[in-house]
């Protein structure tokens, strides 16, 4: 007597199905375009509002004391990242804030949304009903979010090169070299897998409540937002990548599993 026998579905199978319908998600919804719009768009304005800015006249009329602008971005790999300093007084001019390290929170912004639809829409819901494991839902929302999170850096690096070359600044390499940028940016791409895992469980604690996800993935991010300029400086080495590496897996492994953990322990409406 001949049996059936039917595929088993287990979690390699399910994984792989929920990473295909999330990335066929992320690849229609509008806000990553937007997002990713924003990212390019960003550093040109940046660079080039402060270049035509350079030399207009101040008068402080109480004193009469005028004051001439002097340039900001004197090279474009500064809105990339900065070298840091050797003084002991932390600088806080544009150079180190207005960089590519902003896009980080335009990652969280995207995530949020993303994660938030799944519960508004009841897709989460159903989805914990059919499928008791949650672990394949995390990977999932990691990925995206890691995908996304380094596709608006490198949006970001594409805008900083066309700013640079509208506002006529210099590509010099003062003080780093061609592979100094690159360890750069592979430190920041990395460091988005340390940014990601803090995202996704903000997402996972606001469920639908999308402002709230947003809130407290920026209170979250903020605490070691200081800290990506010294991980990842312009002048960065093999080192930078490889802490920043660890960093990321450490994170993602850790703080996804605890993700996982409030998943499991909350209301999923």
């Amino acid at each position: 007597m001949e049996t059936n026998k039917y595929p088993k579905f287990n979690f390699k199978k399910r994984l792989v199905s929920m990473i295909k319908v999330d990335f066929r998600r992320m690849c229609t919804t509008p806000i990553y375009y937007i997002i990713l719009g924003v990212a390019l768009i960003v550093p040109i304005l940046i660079l080039v509002m402060t270049t035509l800015m350079v030399g207009t006249e101040s008068v402080d009329h109480v004193t009469g004391e005028v004051t001439i602008m002097e340039p900001i971005f004197t090279n474009v790999w500064q809105i990339i990242a900065s070298i840091p300093s050797t003084s002991s007084e932390m600088s806080l001019d544009l150079t180190t804030m207005c960089n590519i390290d902003m896009m980080f929170f335009a990652g969280a912004v995207f995530l949020c949304i993303f994660v938030s639809e799944d519960f508004k829409s009841g897709y989460a819901k159903n989805l914990f009903t059919i499928r008791s494991s949650k672990v394949d839902y995390i990977i999932s929302k990691t990925l995206i979010g890691i995908v996304s999170g380094i596709t608006i850096l490198i949006a970001f690096f594409i805008g900083a090169l066309i700013g640079g070359a509208l506002a006529s600044l210099s590509f010099e390499l003062v003080g780093v070299s061609v592979i100094n940028i690159i360890m750069c940016m592979l430190s920041k791409i990395l460091l988005v897998a340390v940014f990601v895992p803090i995202f996704l469980v903000m997402s996972v604690i606001g469920k639908q409540k999308t402002w709230l996800s947003m809130i407290l993935s920026f209170a979250a991010s903020m605490l070691l937002f200081t800290m990506v300029s010294m991980i990842s400086p312009l002048n960065a080495t093999f080192m930078n990548v490889v802490l920043c590496l660890a960093g990321g897996i450490m994170f993602s492994v850790g703080i996804g599993s605890i993700s996982n953990l409030v998943l499991k322990k909350t209301s999923l409406v």
